[in-house]
């Protein structure tokens, strides 16, 4: 019997050549010669270099003319050498008696620089060397829209964290009976999990700082949006809340849920259902045109409606890609408009200090037709199915 081939996660060269080209196209016209990019999300966008930020700097020099150049500190040598085919340039540590920005700015020849980011002390430091240097946020815009080759990673990664739930359901429903913590169910849906992605996906890429990340939360705790896990014991009566975020080919997806052990109260079911109208009321708002704030006001004003407003601590999502939260935001003061092929998180939460919490999470994809749902768990389970015990 023949083993299924492993799932191929790695963008293609094609692909990472083509943003630079976007990437030089914008800077073409913003009158630009060229672009130091400093942040580790835009890096790895434009070149496929996964790495671990750290306090070394690492620059991607891109010219409207000419080829691209790296920069990596020297420890970083032999590892942007197998992930970058291009020029690389490498300085020697950090901090250094030269400011490495300031050292990546001393070997770019064009005067009409921009960066993509860096603090108020570091730039003035490099406008001493670049006095025309200017900041330009066009890498991180170009990034809002996914191409089709991410929409499938970030599909495939919020199939994953639909897994999870299974996974959070069983050890939930079965450690009831022995005792289970909260930690528990964190250790069996990363175990389990990974190990899934192991046997299925051809690489874990920026398994560094874990394929699986997951909140598990319960009774009073659950009023905690981001409290840490602990050895706390989950009892009937409680809601336990387990929100899931996974990385395929280090692309982010979620999926959240709140579940209630033993049978429901009738405050807890009204919760269950207006976090889930609230849900469904921003995959309706999620349509080309609309506003990221307009979306974030028509999904919590459902919870106002329903009495729940004093409970509101956070926006309704936040987009994902390479990073798990990264703009544009579906919260209020943004005004950016949506297009197709915008992914979003969708993260209704109902949050009672010193009682419960409810907060559930879809992965969200704008199509020319409306908003549609990349994570299935919980349109797949709703508020009835989410009672255990």
């Amino acid at each position: 019997m023949t083993s299924q081939p492993r799932r191929q996660v790695r963008l293609t060269a094609a692909t990472y050549a083509a943003r630079r080209e976007q990437i030089r196209r914008h800077l073409a016209a913003q009158h630009l010669d060229g672009i130091l990019i400093l942040g580790a999300a835009n890096l790895t966008w434009a070149t496929g270099f996964f790495y671990i930020p750290n306090e070394r700097p690492q620059g991607l020099y891109i010219p409207v003319d000419g080829d691209p150049v790296l920069f990596v500190p020297f420890l970083e040598k032999e590892n942007a050498e197998e992930n970058w085919p291009g020029r690389i340039e490498t300085y020697w540590e950090f901090p250094g008696r030269v400011p490495a920005e300031v050292w990546m700015a001393q070997q770019i020849g064009v005067d009409r620089l921009a960066v993509d980011g860096a603090s108020h002390s570091t730039f003035l430091k490099m406008q001493d060397v670049k006095p025309a240097l200017t900041v330009d946020g066009g890498v991180g815009r170009l990034r809002y829209v996914k191409d089709e080759a991410e929409i499938a990673l970030i599909r495939t990664a919020a199939e994953y964290a639909d897994y999870g739930q299974v996974v959070a359901r069983t050890a939930i429903a079965d450690g009831l009976r022995s005792g289970v913590t909260e930690l528990d169910v964190v250790r069996a849906v990363q175990s389990e999990t990974t190990a899934k992605m192991r046997a299925e996906l051809d690489d874990l890429i920026n398994f560094y700082r874990g394929a699986v990340a997951l909140t598990v939360h319960t009774g009073p705790r659950a009023a905690l949006p981001h409290g840490q896990p602990g050895p706390v014991a989950l009892k009937p009566g409680d809601t336990v809340i387990v929100g899931i975020g996974v990385k395929v080919g280090g692309y982010h997806a979620e999926s959240g849920c709140t579940y209630v052990i033993g049978a429901p109260t009738a405050d807890q079911r009204r919760c269950l259902e207006a976090t889930w109208a609230c849900d469904d009321a921003a995959v309706r708002a999620l349509v080309p045109g609309a506003t990221c704030e307009s979306v974030d006001t028509a999904a919590l004003n459902v919870l106002r409606e329903a009495g729940y407003g004093d409970f509101i601590r956070h926006r309704i999502g936040h987009g994902m890609g390479i990073e798990g939260h990264e703009a544009p935001w579906l919260s209020e003061g943004d005004e950016t408009v949506l297009v197709p092929n915008m992914v979003f998180s969708n993260e209704p939460g109902i949050y009672r200090p010193g009682v419960d919490g409810y907060r559930i999470i879809d992965s969200m994809l704008v199509t020319e037709n409306g908003g549609v749902r990349l994570s299935n768990w919980l349109s797949q389970h709703g508020p009835d199915d989410r009672v255990i015990g």
